[in-house]
């Protein structure tokens, strides 16, 4: 079961994988919001990526202190201000994702036990909460290209 739940937070298996679609938008782009859509590439992602991180440290961390919703887990502007921030947001992704796949692979570390912050939430559920919201996310993503007809199925 933990092997099947690493695979699909890192890749889907029912959605196309996150790090396939980073590299079909021009830095010029990640800012632009298509018609109709309330939201950039940039926007979405680091949403994707920021809510990643505070369930990562919901999960690990002793000193966890929950952010404010909605402002903290939406940037300020609509793309990134130079490409180190767009790399950078990439690699904090990266990171998170690769912390969160290490802790689940540990046996250590029940499934259905609450985790660190919670007598409820189960790192299960964390889990699942994380592929449930990458997926949704991604979806939105796919459309954001497809819209600035920078999608292709490959």
């Amino acid at each position: 079961m933990r092997n099947q739940l690493a695979r699909h937070l890192l890749s889907g298996e029912a959605f196309v994988p996150l790090e396939k679609l980073l590299p079909k938008i021009p830095f010029k782009k990640l800012g632009e919001r298509p018609q109709k859509i309330p939201y950039s590439f940039y926007e979405v992602f680091y949403h994707i990526t920021y809510a990643q991180k505070d369930i990562v440290a919901y999960c690990l961390n002793n000193t966890y202190k929950a952010p404010n919703w909605p402002e903290d887990y939406w940037p300020e502007h609509r793309s990134p201000e130079s490409e180190s921030e767009w790399e950078n947001i990439q690699q904090e992704y990266q990171q998170s994702l690769e912390n969160i796949i290490h802790f689940l692979e540990d046996e250590k570390n029940e499934l259905n036990k609450p985790v660190k912050n919670s007598d409820t939430h189960s790192l299960l559920r964390e889990i699942l909460l994380l592929i449930e919201h990458k997926a949704y996310h991604t979806g939105q993503l796919v459309l954001i290209l497809r819209e600035l007809n920078l999608y292709d199925k490959k």
